[in-house]
């Protein structure tokens, strides 16, 4: 039998000891440890993967640097995300919310990359092979037809001027990954199910891809490793493996993981310390809007985000991010403003609603969608304050058009004038805020102001307000009233 040790390991931030403790030193939780066994050698040795050679400490100077390599995928949001595209024998950890569309944009992955002629192993501890190749036919045959009616509409138009090539061409050269023809594809996407960590780091030596797909590593377990599937140390065990098999054969591998109630990745916190890259797939469940964003890359930038769409041929990128955060109405709308946010990089032209009505209510109503309730709280005490508006005595509700969430403070003055805009019964649809808004009442300047001015004139906009051209909310008001805005 088998020596082994026990390990207590925190299920918060994976702090071991090896004795129980009631409260954890590192990160304050209590009656966070648990009881994990580990095998003598374990750490040392995983599937044959062992280092028998010593290892000598090197001078800066003396250690020569290279280039990574990396995989293009067929989807630009996904490239631009991970700073490029995927890193030879990086270990990628992909999580979401149940039923968001994961599976779905690896499976669209795997097969563009087959088709490219790239050697893809899929491995699945929740489908049989069976499953996937049905989900894989249905978005093949919904493709179709959607290429189809959009072509057809495409020929009653054209009468009109109206052309959807542009569309067409994007669809077919974008990162919606064409499925045409999966035979094509079929002889270089490998299936297999099972949930045996161990034979599958012994698949992934056998068959040497170019990429691996774990999907997922909540599944996977080992009798080497205490526990069932999901727990701390099966967790561990199964992405250690993963991780030693990526380093020594160089291929990159791609973890799909749970995620909590809470929203964090289910399991030891350890296991996003192991992956090089964390990736969280965001989208509401009566929406199609899904956003792809980093929060750990040791390759690339982690700020940067990428918009996609879940339609039912799977998923599509979004190039023009306008027309998910827009309203296309054209008539007038107390009550909208325009704010211009940063994702990364990337600066979105945002609608802001806000509706402002009397209450009876002692406390009145508050409701906030897509910004943080506490700030819209904040800013409303300034608009009482400093600009005489009767917010005490009214329910406001907020809400961010196409479901995004927003935490750029930039977005400050464009809440206040949609509040304003509301109160008076103004229209302020073309006008665009972009400042952030002291206690005193102040317009403080943002990050990546250019840029943002760009954007917004870019869509035609010329009413810009920003620090540069009002010092004071309450003065916006004032210059709004003189021309006639009231």
């Amino acid at each position: 039998m088998k020596k082994s040790t026990i390990n207590y390991v925190c299920q918060e931030c994976g702090y071991d000891t090896p004795q129980w403790l009631g409260k954890c030193p590192e990160c304050g939780a209590w009656n966070s440890f648990k009881e994990i066994h580990i095998a003598k050698g374990l750490e040392q040795r995983i599937d044959g993967f062992s280092s028998g050679t010593p290892v000598k400490a090197q001078k800066l100077s003396e250690i020569a640097t290279q280039n990574r390599l990396r995989i293009q995928t067929s989807f630009a949001e996904l490239n631009t995300v991970l700073g490029g595209g995927i890193v030879l024998g990086s270990v990628l950890l992909l999580a979401g919310d149940p039923g968001v569309g994961k599976s779905t944009l690896l499976l669209q992955l795997c097969l563009s990359l087959a088709q490219q002629g790239k050697k893809v192993l899929y491995i699945s501890g929740e489908e049989s092979v069976d499953q996937i190749k049905m989900r894989a036919i249905r978005l093949q045959e919904q493709q179709v037809t959607e290429d189809a009616e959009l072509r057809t509409k495409n020929k009653l138009d054209r009468h009109s001027g109206e052309r959807n090539d542009s569309r067409i061409e994007r669809l077919q050269d974008s990162g919606h990954a064409r499925m045409t023809d999966i035979v094509s594809s079929g002889d270089n996407l490998y299936l297999v199910s099972m949930t045996d960590s161990d034979a599958a780091v012994e698949q992934i030596q056998n068959e040497k891809p170019d990429l691996v797909i774990i999907d997922s590593i909540q599944t996977m377990q080992s009798n080497n490793a205490a526990g069932l599937s999901g727990a701390v140390g099966q967790v561990r065990y199964a992405t250690l493996g993963f991780v030693r098999a990526a380093k020594t054969l160089n291929i990159p591998v791609i973890l799909v993981g749970h995620v909590t109630k809470e929203g964090m990745v289910a399991g030891p916190m350890v296991l996003s310390h192991m992956v090089d890259c964390v990736l969280f797939l965001e989208g509401e469940k009566f929406t199609t809007t899904r956003i792809l964003r980093s929060y750990k890359n040791r390759f690339g930038p982690v700020d940067e985000v990428g918009i996609f769409q879940m339609m039912e041929s799977g998923m599509q990128e979004v190039t023009n991010p306008e027309q998910l955060f827009l309203s296309q109405e054209k008539q007038s709308t107390p009550g909208s403003v325009l704010v211009v946010t940063m994702e990364g990089s990337r600066p979105f032209l945002v609608e802001l609603q806000a509706l402002a009505v009397y209450s009876k209510l002692v406390m009145p109503r508050r409701v906030v969608s897509g910004v943080d309730q506490r700030r819209v709280e904040l800013l409303l005490a300034v608009l009482q304050k400093h600009c005489r508006l009767p917010v005490e005595t009214m329910d406001v509700f907020i809400n961010v058009a196409g479901g995004l969430k927003i935490a750029d403070p930039a977005v400050d003055l464009g809440i206040c004038l949609a509040v304003y805009a509301s109160i008076k019964n103004i229209d302020l649809s073309q006008f665009v805020g972009i400042a952030e808004i002291g206690l005193l009442g102040e317009l403080r300047p943002v990050t990546g102001l250019e840029k943002r001015i760009r954007e917004a004139k870019k869509l035609g906009f010329s009413n810009i307000i920003t620090h540069q051209t009002d010092r004071r909310v309450a003065e916006v008001f004032n210059k709004l009233g003189r021309h006639g805005k009231l």
